[in-house]
C-alpha cells in the first residue's frame, strides 16, 4: 500500500470491467496511458448487476467528508448492462426501467450537492454493454458447467441491444458522456453476428481485440467531452529524472509532488 498522491480514474462495472486489467484490456491500457498522472482503480465485480452494485458504490466511493482526506476521483466510468440484460428467468435480470433508474441513481449520487457522495470534480462516462452471442455463451457455459446443459438461454442479442439503447438514453437525458461499446463492436464485425466471436470469444466477455475497440471510443469521449482530463493534457505528478540530473543538488525540492494539471 502507498500513500494516495495521484488523482484517480475509477472503473465501476461488472466482470467486463473486472477482467479489463488482463491481456492488455481496457483497464491495462488506461493504466499505461495515465501512468504517473492518474491512478486507474479497478472496481469491477463479476456477476453484479446495477441493483447489487449500489450498496457497493456507497462503500467504495468517498463521501464528502472522506474526500477532504483523499485523492480526487477525476473520472468515473460506469459500465453495466451485460448482467442486467439477462433474460427474466435469470436471477441477474434487472428490468430495463429499473436498470435505467439505477444508473440515474449513481449519477445523481455523484452530481447532487445534497448527496453524501457529491463530487464536483468527478466527470462520468457511461459505457453501453457490448453485443452478446447467445449460442456461443450457452456453449461456453455448458463446457464450464455441464449441469447447465439443456437450460433455456439466459441472454439474447436483442435484449442486450435494448439495454445498450437504455444506457444511451440515460446519458442523453442526464448530460453525461457515453461510450457506445455495443455499436462499436457491432460495426467492427461488419454487422455480422457470425463474427462476434472475434471480439467476444465466449459470447459475453471481451478479448484484447474487443477491449481495444472500447478503449478507442473511451479516449475519444474523454477528448471530446472532458479534454482537460485527457492524458496528453496532463503532466506527471513527479518530475522525470532528467529534470533532477540537471540540478541534482536540488533533488529534494524537485521531487515534491505537483498537480497533474499544468504546463
Amino acid at each position: 500500500m502507498t500513500v494516495n498522491v495521484q488523482d484517480a480514474i475509477v472503473l465501476l462495472g461488472d466482470s467486463i470491467t473486472e477482467f479489463s486489467f488482463a491481456g492488455n484490456g481496457l483497464g491495462a491500457r488506461l493504466a499505461d496511458a495515465y501512468n504517473r498522472k492518474f491512478d486507474v482503480v479497478n472496481r469491477g465485480f463479476s456477476g453484479y448487476n446495477t441493483d447489487w452494485i449500489i450498496p457497493i458504490f456507497e462503500q467504495i466511493f468517498p463521501t464528502q467528508h472522506q474526500q477532504q482526506h483523499a485523492s480526487k476521483v477525476r473520472l468515473l466510468t460506469i459500465w453495466f448492462g451485460a448482467n442486467d440484460a439477462a433474460l427474466p428467468h435469470s436471477k441477474q435480470h434487472v428490468p430495463l426501467d429499473r436498470f435505467e433508474a439505477n444508473l440515474r441513481h449513481i449519477i445523481h449520487a455523484v452530481r447532487s450537492p445534497e448527496s453524501p457522495y457529491y463530487s464536483p470534480d468527478t466527470r462520468m462516462i457511461l459505457i453501453t454493454p457490448p453485443p452478446v452471442d447467445p449460442a456461443r455463451w450457452a456453449a461456453w457455459l455448458e463446457k464450464a458447467a455441464p449441469e447447465t446443459k439443456g437450460n433455456p438461454p439466459d441472454r439474447s442479442f436483442e435484449q442486450a441491444k435494448r439495454y445498450a439503447e437504455g444506457v444511451r438514453e440515460v446519458a442523453a437525458r442526464e448530460g453525461v458522456a457515453v461510450t457506445d461499446a455495443w455499436t462499436r463492436i457491432w460495426e467492427a464485425t461488419g454487422r455480422d453476428e457470425r463474427k462476434l466471436g472475434e471480439y467476444l470469444p465466449d459470447g459475453l466477455h471481451l478479448n484484447t481485440q474487443g477491449y481495444a475497440v472500447v478503449y478507442e471510443g473511451l479516449i475519444e469521449a474523454i477528448a471530446t467531452e472532458y479534454p482537460e482530463y485527457h492524458y496528453d493534457r496532463l503532466r506527471t505528478v513527479f518530475v522525470s529524472f532528467d529534470v533532477i540530473v540537471q540540478n541534482p543538488e536540488e533533488y529534494r525540492e524537485l521531487t515534491k509532488k505537483r498537480s497533474a494539471f499544468g504546463n
